[in-house]
């Protein structure tokens, strides 16, 4: 997962003043255990909260919490894995799509009978607990999500008459021709918002990529996933947004901020940068979920979010397990969604957020959400991003065949190919 989707504003402050620093307990512990954690994953008083409570729970264990940056995490989390770095943790904070990529080099203790007997994996978020499984073994633990879901203004929409929530994608698609008027927008939608894509491919019931026997094969050019493009098509068409960019080319907060756009999808943290940077927005903001092709089931989702791993090399497994514990615990996950906005990491959880309009809006996507293929060489898919000039290349009236077989291709290329 990447985080630039993920970032909550609201505790980017607190954590900045964390960075390159560590919370280590005060209880002087005889057994010192080192947990990971990223910047802006949680903010300084939950973390304080929990390493009090945590070495209270466990006489003798001192709980040193460290923040590390995402830039560069990778070499770090990979150094430590192989016994090869001078720092050391014993529980890791990683994107929930990047599980498979530290299995496969090598070093990441399989947690599947914690997850059976300590954790009751069953009615964990799929977009988190399958990304942490590889070749049906569980060594990511589910720690926390977040989704798109749809950010709107509220007086635009009530000066069209458009009613939230929106129901279903023609419900959507009409309320946004209303809404997208003279010199307003009826969306922002850049044209190379793969992740949003992705769950229009979904719901057609396409895939990205699939696995054959042993090989991996891009699958943009087949009938439904070509569908879930016209669509996105349709709906990037009823505003102004860029053809041959991302949302953060510039960046989709900034411009929902000037006024005169009805929507974004965007994760609901963005509408904390939304207010700070039009202070005039305070409480015109609304959310709901992306709609779906019926009304009965809201619209697929990619789940971003964080999975928590434990190194082969820890010489502390047991109270690494005892960390692990205590963080899916319910009483932490209902502490870390309240605080940060984000969805739990179980189903059953849903219900902590109510109050919270954008992580309410979130939860019935998390329930179904999806991530990318559990490939361990998808990062590198994502590196050369052969989706974005396909989304362009049809937004721009070229051949979307000829498009969809191209990116596909090098799709298959990437998963496939020998190292």
């Amino acid at each position: 997962m990447k985080m630039r989707f993920l970032a909550v504003s609201t505790a980017l402050a607190a954590a900045t003043a964390l960075t390159g620093c560590s919370l280590a307990g005060a209880g002087g512990g005889t057994q010192k255990v080192t947990l990971w954690l990223m910047k802006g994953s949680a903010s300084e008083e939950f973390i304080g909260r929990f390493t009090s409570s945590f070495e209270k729970e466990h006489p003798g264990v001192d709980l040193e919490v460290k923040i590390q940056e995402w830039k560069g995490i990778g070499d770090k989390v990979n150094a430590v894995l192989a016994g090869q770095s001078q720092e050391s943790a014993d529980v890791i904070e990683v994107g929930n799509t990047q599980v498979a990529q530290y299995v496969e080099g090598g070093g990441v203790s399989e947690l599947t009978l914690e997850a059976l007997r300590e954790w009751d994996g069953k009615d964990w978020l799929k977009g988190l607990s399958e990304p942490g499984k590889v070749r049906g073994a569980q060594f990511g633990v589910p720690w926390y999500a977040a989704n798109r879901v749809v950010i709107y203004n509220k007086d635009l929409f009530a000066n069209a008459g458009v009613k939230a929530p929106i129901k279903t994608r023609q419900e959507w698609i009409q309320a946004t021709q209303k809404l997208d008027k003279g010199p307003q927008q009826g969306i922002y939608l850049a044209g190379q918002n793969w992740y949003v894509l992705a769950g229009f491919v979904w719901d057609e019931g396409g895939e990205l990529a699939v696995e054959s026997s042993g090989q991996w094969l891009g699958t943009l050019d087949e009938e439904k996933a070509m569908a879930g493009m016209e669509f996105y098509k349709q709906l990037q068409a009823l505003g102004d947004g860029p053809k041959d960019a991302d949302e953060e080319t510039p960046p989709q907060s900034d411009v929902f901020a000037r006024g005169g756009i009805a929507q974004i999808i965007a994760p609901p943290g963005q509408a904390a940068a939304i207010e700070a940077a039009n202070p005039e927005l305070k409480g015109k903001l609304g959310f709901f979920p992306i709609p779906g092709k019926t009304a009965d089931k809201v619209g697929s989702v990619f789940t971003g979010g964080s999975d928590l791993i434990i190194p082969e090399k820890t010489k502390q497994r047991k109270h690494a397990v005892d960390v692990i514990t205590a963080l899916v615990s319910e009483k932490w996950q209902t502490e870390l969604a309240r605080t940060m906005s984000y969805v739990p990491n179980k189903t059953t959880l849903a219900h902590v957020v109510e109050g919270n309009d954008g992580a309410t809006a979130m939860a019935p996507g998390a329930a179904q959400g999806r991530a990318t293929p559990q490939s361990p060489r998808w990062a590198e898919v994502e590196a050369k991003n052969p989706i974005k000039p396909f989304m362009t290349a049809v937004l721009t009236g070229q051949n979307p065949e000829t498009a969809a077989k191209a990116a596909s291709d090098t799709i298959s290329k990437v998963l496939s190919s020998d190292r």
